[in-house]
């Protein structure tokens, strides 16, 4: 019974709350009990999706150039969500990470990319999480921009020129004259992908500064 794939094309086609035991069943065209029988639940469920996913693809060997790592692992990571956006929901907690031996995996790769570093084992940790958590932080972005879409029916654009007044009446009260200044003469546009270059670079750039601070 093929209920893991089932369940991760249903989340990929329309989101994570779209994925119930009962839904799965439906499309197996088999009964909910007979489902419990091999997953015990949704909670379950949503571990070996995230799972399976984490195992689609592998990232092959580590570079030499400890900078060549995480880069690649973050750009890894990046095109995981891209394909199934739900993702960021699924891993959503950095405090009770899901027993994941695929996504484990991933995380034993960018430390042993990190290995001749020679900072400390926490460092190199840390520096995994946050690279992690920034990619994280930008698919639920854009998870939850495709959802707004779905509810709305108004794309990022139609939903700024509709909500423009509001934010006009704050801009005019003064309050936020840093804020104002940004928008005085060019037009700005939130890009995700140039975000994340930005993030990638600038914690890339502070790794390879405490790189040098140890070794000198």
């Amino acid at each position: 019974m093929s209920i893991v794939p089932t369940a991760v094309g249903l989340a990929d086609a329309e989101g994570l709350p779209a994925v119930s035991m009962r839904r799965v069943a439906t499309m197996l065209s088999t009964s909910t009990m007979a489902l419990y029988r091999h997953v015990p639940g949704k909670t379950e469920l949503v571990r070996l999706m995230s799972d399976e996913v984490f195992g689609e693809r592998r990232l092959g060997a580590a570079p030499h150039n400890w900078r060549s790592g995480p880069e690649l692992a973050a750009r890894w990571l990046r095109s995981v969500y891209g394909r199934h956006p739900w993702m960021a929901q699924a891993v959503a907690s950095f405090t009770r990470p899901t027993a994941s031996p695929h996504a484990m995996r991933y995380t034993e790769w960018v430390l042993h990319a990190l290995a001749g570093t020679g900072l400390p084992p926490y460092t190199k940790l840390h520096i995994h999480l946050t690279l992690f958590a920034h990619v994280q932080g930008l698919a639920m972005a854009g998870d939850m921009e495709t959802q707004a879409r779905q509810d709305t029916g108004l794309s990022a654009a139609e939903w700024m020129v509709r909500n423009e007044p509001q934010f006009d009446a704050i801009s005019a009260s003064g309050d936020h004259p840093f804020l104002n200044s940004l928008f005085e003469h060019d037009e700005f546009e939130l890009d995700l992908d140039e975000l994340f270059e930005f993030g990638l670079r600038r914690t890339l750039d502070d790794v390879a500064m405490m790189i040098g601070e140890t070794s000198a």
